[in-house]
C-alpha cells in the first residue's frame, strides 16, 4: 500500500477542506436550435451548478449532442445538435434573460434561475433578441423581446403559434398580446429576427 508522508497527507487534506463546495441549484433550462427547439420547450427543471452544467444535464435528459472546446479564453460550446458555430454565428446563453459577462462554466446558478441556450448570428449591435411568452389571462398571451442586457421591447411582427394555426399579436404597452378562442394546446411565439419563445399551455 502506498503511504503518503505525514506532511504531504496533511497538506492534501487541508487543500480539500479549503476548496469551496459548490451546491447544485434547481434551475429551468431550454435549448433553442437554429431551426427547431432542441430541448425543454416548457423549460423543465434540472439540477446544475453553472449554465454549462445545465446544458450538459439537458443533453443527457434529451439525448442530444453537445461539444465543448477548451481555449486560452476558457471553455466554450462550439456545437449543439447538428450545427456548429462558424463566422459570426454560434451558441450563446442567457440566465434570466441576460447574457452574463462571464463564461458558461464560471457563473454560479441559483435556485429558480432560467437558463436558455440558443443559436444566434451576431451583428454590430450584438445578438438577436429572445422572446418571452407569459399568460396574462385564461386565453391571452403577452410576448416581449429581451436584448442581451435583459431590456424588454415590443417585438415587431410577433405571432402566436397554436398547432398549425398562426395568430397575429397586437401591440400593448411595449409588448405584443394575442388572445385565442376556444380550447387549444401548447402555444409559442416567433417574430422576425428573434429567437423563438418558451411554450405554454
Amino acid at each position: 500500500m502506498l503511504r503518503l508522508p505525514v506532511a504531504l497527507a496533511a497538506a492534501v487534506a487541508a487543500a480539500l477542506l479549503a476548496a469551496p463546495v459548490v451546491a447544485a441549484a434547481v434551475v429551468h433550462v431550454r435549448v433553442e436550435g437554429k431551426t427547431v427547439t432542441i430541448f425543454g420547450a416548457a423549460e423543465p427543471r434540472v439540477s446544475a451548478t453553472t449554465p454549462l452544467d445545465a446544458l450538459e444535464q439537458a443533453s443527457k435528459a434529451g439525448e442530444f449532442y453537445v461539444h465543448v472546446t477548451s481555449s486560452s479564453f476558457g471553455n466554450y460550446v462550439d456545437q449543439i445538435g447538428l450545427y456548429g458555430g462558424s463566422g459570426s454565428s454560434g451558441w450563446v446563453f442567457k440566465v434570466n434573460g441576460v447574457s452574463p459577462p462571464v463564461g458558461a462554466d464560471q457563473l454560479q446558478l441559483k435556485d429558480g434561475d432560467v437558463v436558455e441556450w440558443y443559436y444566434a448570428t451576431f451583428g454590430p449591435t450584438g445578438g438577436p433578441p429572445t422572446l418571452v411568452l407569459t399568460k396574462v389571462q385564461k386565453r391571452c398571451y403577452r410576448i416581449v423581446a429581451q436584448d442581451d442586457a435583459g431590456k424588454t421591447s415590443f417585438p415587431n411582427g410577433a405571432v402566436l403559434h397554436v398547432g398549425t394555426r398562426v395568430v397575429k399579436a397586437q401591440g400593448a404597452g411595449g409588448a405584443a398580446v394575442a388572445c385565442l378562442t376556444g380550447s387549444h394546446g401548447v402555444v409559442w411565439a416567433t417574430a422576425p429576427n428573434a429567437i423563438r419563445s418558451n411554450r405554454l399551455p
